[in-house]
């Protein structure tokens, strides 16, 4: 029988799905197209095993804690953050191994919504005559892995717009510079994002004008065993005007890039683009720009599950229009930039009047060096209502 869990929760289940969910948060951005999973075996009060999703092709979280808890599995609870999978991918299924090693009983957060389990991972544990409870600490693992509820339940990833601003909302001056406007502190918190994404997103503006090499540089305390991880680079390109020198492109660059472009780009510019190793894809337009909903269904068709996108306004104020941003994170720092012609961060049309704004949900503020950091949901995690 699978039970949902809204009795009084004794505080031992929380200590360790808590640890479950601090696993399953060291694995974003590394596991795509999977979601990021933690897994913690408790046998008579103590840790008997533990594990994180590994990148594929690796061992879902739950295999690597019975690896680590051998036999002293059987008897055993199981905290996951996500329903076991059911089913053959590129590996077994997790279930039928937690079967064979005889736990007892497993607290799940959060059903998974993939057709090939979506509760048939939690039935197959009950038949088994595992006491199963579902629905511990389910919102946060959803915000854990948003992206992967997205691209299940729309088949789009989750789209988060990252934005430093000064106090009075400039993003560069007058002239166009922009660097820096906020600390390193922040900057630093902003490679952290990277870190957890799968994919950064820029315009073909804000390529010409910065050169970016949009890798995440972090020290090495930021980051796990496996060091930095480098999201794929997607930049927004109509007519494929990315220099073929661009920094993003040398040969000595970690992660890929790819180029998204329609087919009134010229033909030897892609040629060049992909001479020199970019993965270009020609998508529909809209407008004669390339259509954002077709990149991002392109994105998700190739197990991206989570794009951060840092600019310029263009590209912003294009998805803001569309609704296709989830979520937004603005870094705003103690400096006036002023000037009329001074750019904002979202261009686009944006709404006609103050009631129809787009007001953030489960927001959250927190000091970062001496800027502010304000992040918070533009649209609600799918599929979560379903808890």
């Amino acid at each position: 029988m699978v039970t949902t869990d809204c009795r009084v929760v004794p505080a031992t289940d929380l200590h360790w799905m808590r640890r479950a969910l601090d696993l399953a948060a060291s694995a974003r951005g590394r596991v795509a197209p999977n979601p990021a999973v933690g897994a913690v075996l408790v046998r008579d009060g103590r840790l008997v095993g533990e594990g994180a999703t590994e990148p594929p092709p690796g061992a879902h979280a739950e295999i690597v804690a019975l690896r680590q808890a051998g036999a002293l599995a059987r008897g055993a609870t199981l905290y996951v953050t996500l329903e076991p999978c059911a089913h053959y991918g590129r590996t077994p299924p997790c279930v039928d191994a937690l079967i064979a090693a005889g736990i007892a009983r497993a607290v799940v957060a959060l059903r998974d919504p993939y057709p090939a389990v979506n509760g048939r991972g939690l039935r197959l544990l009950a038949e088994a005559g595992v006491r199963v409870e579902l629905g511990l600490a389910a919102g946060a693992a959803a915000a854990i892995n948003a992206g992967f509820l997205k691209r299940v339940h729309c088949g789009l990833p989750e789209v988060t717009a990252k934005f430093a601003v000064s106090l009075d909302g400039k993003i560069a001056t007058h002239t166009g510079h922009a660097r820096w406007i906020t600390g390193a502190e922040a900057r630093r918190e902003g490679h952290r994002l990277r870190d957890t994404h799968d994919a950064i997103m820029v315009g073909i503006g804000t390529l010409l004008a910065d050169d970016p090499l949009l890798t995440t540089r972090l020290p090495p305390e930021d980051c796990g065993a496996g060091g930095p991880h480098h999201p794929l680079r997607v930049v927004v390109d109509s007519q494929a005007r990315t220099p073929p020198g661009a920094a993003m492109l040398q040969p000595h660059m970690p992660g890929r890039t790819l180029l998204a472009t329609t087919s009134s780009a010229p033909p030897e510019r892609i040629a060049a683009l992909r001479a020199v190793g970019a993965d270009v894809v020609t998508l529909p337009d809209h407008g004669g720009r390339v259509d954002l909903h077709a990149l991002l269904r392109c994105l998700a068709a190739r197990g991206v599950n989570s794009v951060l996108v840092e600019g310029g306004g263009t590209l912003l104020g294009a998805l803001f229009d569309a609704g296709l941003i989830d979520r937004a994170v603005a870094f705003i720092a103690p400096v006036m930039v002023g000037g009329r012609d001074a750019p904002g961060p979202l261009g686009g049309e944006g709404v006609a009047t103050m009631d129809a704004a787009c007001r953030l949900r489960e927001v959250e503020v927190c000091q970062v060096g001496s800027d502010l950091m304000v992040q918070g949901r533009v649209q609600p995690i799918p599929g979560l209502e379903e808890v």
